[in-house]
């Protein structure tokens, strides 16, 4: 259980900061900007969770919720490198499930012939936004299992649940557009005749 009696420790001050294993790596690593942009995705999630205007609607706040605490998930495993023992890892079944509600959300949503312009009601553009934060975790989650001298360092379920992450929020996106009815289609070249 994670306890935090303190919210500041100083030991950050020399630029540094801890893993899961005791390791102290500098805060600019790529091992902490990937865990970093996933402690950001679940904040922006929280903000598409937070507008109240024209709130998402209730089935899928509960499950951005579940994806919050599974991007605590994924922030864990990357903070503790190595193979997997008894540390916190992402396993397939985290991915299945992402798989189950593509499915499920991208069922009745009328087909694409075109990339969307990301936006429509403020639920489905926050959305948007996560999902776009959620593609540059998973880059630099690969770009950090390139660098990595030993490939076993990084959980490969991690890359394949921020790529399922990334459809799902598209496709949740979509569906908080009165499932796509207020998608706004990319119209190649328009700006040439205006």
């Amino acid at each position: 259980m994670v306890r935090l009696n303190r919210i500041y420790t100083r030991t950050g001050d020399d630029g540094t900061t801890g893993l899961g294993d005791g390791t102290r790596l500098p805060k600019h690593h790529l091992r902490i900007s990937a865990y970093g942009t996933v402690d950001e995705l679940s904040s922006v999630l929280g903000l598409a969770l937070a507008q109240g205007h024209e709130p998402l609607p209730e089935g899928m706040q509960a499950d951005l919720r579940l994806v919050q605490n599974d991007l605590f998930d994924v922030g864990a495993d990357l903070c503790v490198p190595g193979a997997q023992g008894e540390r916190l890892r992402i396993l397939p079944a985290y991915v299945e499930r992402l798989e189950r509600w593509i499915d499920h959300y991208n069922e009745g949503l009328k087909p694409l012939n075109s990339f969307i312009l990301p936006g429509g009601k403020a639920g489905a553009a926050w959305l948007h936004v996560a999902r776009t934060v959620c593609r540059r975790a998973e880059r630099l989650v690969t770009e950090l299992t390139a660098a990595e001298n030993d490939a076993s360092q990084v959980n490969p379920e991690v890359v394949r649940y921020l790529n399922r992450l990334s459809d799902l929020l598209f496709v949740l996106a979509r569906a908080a557009n009165d499932r796509g009815a207020l998608d706004v289609l990319w119209k190649p070249g328009l700006g040439q005749h205006q």
